[in-house]
């Protein structure tokens, strides 16, 4: 993480926004049905940072992108549906649209801005130049502000227009959202209580190489789920199955196992597993010592002795990081692994002995599922952003706050 100098961002608690153009990247990019906004969750962690901004009397210019129009303008994918919900959501507010988000009809709602007021621009994907980085396109961008704000910390892996150009071309200050997101993987990382445990999930070991190779160097118990977990059995002898496995990533394996055994990081695998002979719903199941699969059973969980002994081993840590699942968690009743652990996780954390921090797609769902997101420490929304940093990247997005 020496590349990212995260003690020299500026927040805009260090901005004096009062009568400013103040361009805003958000990550607004919720899922919509029938040209409504289904699931408002991104816009709501978004609004306290609007709502700072007007009070501090800014002139809020908001962008974000939707979908990957990949640099065509596409009605299907105009944020006009997300400024409406924002307009609905901020009711004392008045929160304009644009109809672009460069140009005339960029520059005249911006400019017709009074302070205190909030505009949208439309679609920052709908031109080229936003995922090319391209000089001409930030430079049209930055006509609009008197600064930056980066509250988007989802999209910070990748260096766009919005996300890493503008930081180069105007005073550049991290939101809260994106300090939020920041401190919690600082704490995690860079500074954690010790011992700190991670669960690592998720189908392959193929997709998380990087991750499992930095975190065995900064974690003290490494424990992998998921069909991840068959792969590292298959590779000291363990008969699989049916299972999902990557026989192609013994090797990677390997050197995983010796970097761990170098740096004192204990790698937790399932002792008893959960087979069926099929995956879907409802399948009759069994659960089986580790050293007992048949040659047509499928590993579709960690079993009730594993998850016992993760608990236990939880019991002794003070932080948690968690990427990825236990087992199926979507079909019943494969599931169980993934919410017992979750529900141990979240247990400790409210009472006080558990530092815990998840990211990834499946790992929220997942918790959702568990019904224990709130008693988390800190859940990420960030995908990609937050996988990369845990691999120990440097991150565009971050970097141009540092430096700007």
């Amino acid at each position: 993480m020496s590349q990212m100098a995260l003690d020299q961002l500026k927040t805009i608690a260090d901005a004096d926004v009062r009568g400013k153009r103040v361009l805003v990247r958000a990550d607004l990019n919720v899922p919509c049905q029938n040209g409504q906004v289904s699931d408002a969750t991104r816009i709501e962690r978004f609004l306290p940072t609007v709502r700072e901004l007007v009070a501090n009397g800014a002139k809020v210019v908001i962008m974000t992108h939707f979908g990957r129009p990949e640099g065509q303008r596409n009605p299907d994918m105009s944020v006009a549906p997300v400024a409406a919900k924002v307009n609905e959501m901020l009711p004392d507010i008045n929160v304009g649209f644009a109809e672009d988000c460069i140009g005339d009809a960029a520059s005249s709602a911006v400019n017709a801005l009074a302070d205190g007021e909030v505009v949208m621009l439309e679609n920052l994907r709908f031109h080229k130049g936003e995922t090319d980085n391209d000089p001409a396109f930030v430079a049209e961008l930055a006509k609009l502000g008197d600064l930056y704000i980066s509250d988007a910390f989802s999209t910070s892996h990748r260096a766009h227009a919005s996300t890493e150009g503008l930081a180069h071309q105007l005073p550049a200050y991290a939101g809260p959202l994106m300090m939020a997101e920041v401190n919690a993987l600082k704490a995690a990382l860079e500074a954690p209580k010790r011992p700190v445990a991670a669960v690592v999930g998720g189908a392959k070991v193929s997709t998380k190489i990087e991750l499992l190779s930095n975190l065995v160097s900064k974690v003290d118990v490494v424990i992998v789920g998921g069909g991840m977990a068959n792969t590292f059995l298959y590779a000291q002898g363990v008969n699989v199955g049916k299972s999902l496995c990557e026989p192609d990533f013994v090797g990677t394996v390997e050197n995983i196992l010796g970097r761990a055994a170098e740096t004192g990081c204990k790698i937790i695998l399932p002792t008893d597993v959960v087979v069926a002979s099929e995956f879907k719903e409802g399948a009759p199941n069994q659960v089986v010592d580790v050293n007992s699969v048949s040659d047509d059973g499928m590993i579709l969980d960690a079993g009730p002795q594993s998850v016992a002994n993760l608990v236990e081993t939880l019991s002794t840590c003070k932080t948690l990081l968690w990427n990825g699942p236990m087992g199926a968690f979507e079909i019943s009743p494969f599931g169980e692994g993934t919410f017992a652990l979750a529900r141990a996780a979240a247990q400790a954390t409210s009472e006080g002995q558990l530092t815990t921090i998840a990211g990834g797609g499946d790992t929220v769902a997942a918790l959702n599922a568990a019904g224990v997101t709130q008693d988390f420490t800190y859940i990420s929304t960030a995908g990609g952003a937050f996988l990369e940093w845990l691999e120990g990247r440097a991150l565009p997005g971050v970097v141009a706050l540092t430096r700007s």
